[in-house]
């Protein structure tokens, strides 16, 4: 009986850790979903397909301050998931730090999303901190269907940048930020003793229920993709 009750126990614990997430978190996966569902209903004029399709991992951080650029601080507040496989799996919480980047003119905040191509950046983040354009390169992406991935040098990037101000989407230069877990929110969402890579990059974590929106905008505007490809 005491197993029993010891065990009862421990799951109730478990299952309050994985849905503890703040409303401010909740919030934060919703833009997010959004921001991918926006920018992939747009190819003409967004994210070149082929480009999506060999993205590692995804981070979207949504409402990105211009004030926040000024007084410098801490940036923004994000998400970030990794291809399993074919599909997008469980999404950490992060942010940008200091640095600067040039906002779309007369934007007053933008959306950001970052493709990192190779699991080199996401490593060194999982580890500490990666700095952009020091320990990852990284480039304003090129926005539309018809850019060519041959023979645009910005291709070499390990991170390509974009930002979405006003309805438009336009490459953006992030050199200098850090992105860094935030950690209170993934202890919140995962329990503090799960890992950082095995939400990423296996399933043995269970996203929190406010996380599923965005994992299934990005799995199925990945399977729409492949199947135009196809």
């Amino acid at each position: 009986m005491k197993i029993a009750a010891l065990a009862v126990g421990l799951s109730m614990c478990a299952s309050t850790a994985l849905a503890d997430i703040s409303s401010g978190e909740a919030k934060r996966l919703d833009e997010a979903a959004a921001v991918v569902r926006e920018l992939r209903a747009t190819p003409d004029k967004g994210i070149p397909e082929d480009l999506w399709n060999r993205a590692e991992c995804v981070a979207v951080i949504p409402e990105l301050k211009k004030a926040a650029f000024v007084i410098g601080g801490e940036y923004g507040k994000g998400v970030l998931s990794c291809r399993s496989g074919r599909a997008w799996g469980a999404p950490l919480f992060l942010e940008l730090q200091k640095g600067s980047a040039g906002l779309q003119i007369g934007a007053e905040q933008v959306d950001l999303v970052l493709l990192i191509m190779n699991r080199n950046g996401v490593e060194k983040m999982l580890d500490n901190k990666v700095n952009l354009g020091a320990d990852a390169s990284v480039a304003a992406g090129p926005v539309g269907r018809a850019t060519s991935a041959s023979t645009d040098a910005r291709l070499t990037a390990e991170i390509l940048a974009y930002s979405r101000a006003q309805g438009l989407f336009a490459g953006i230069d992030v050199s200098g930020g850090v992105l860094r877990l935030d950690k209170n929110a993934n202890a919140s969402a995962y329990g503090a003793s799960v890992s950082s890579r095995d939400v990423l990059f296996s399933s043995k974590a269970t996203p929190p229920p406010a996380a599923q929106a965005f994992i299934r905008v990005l799995n199925n505007e990945s399977r729409a993709t492949s199947g135009k490809r196809e």
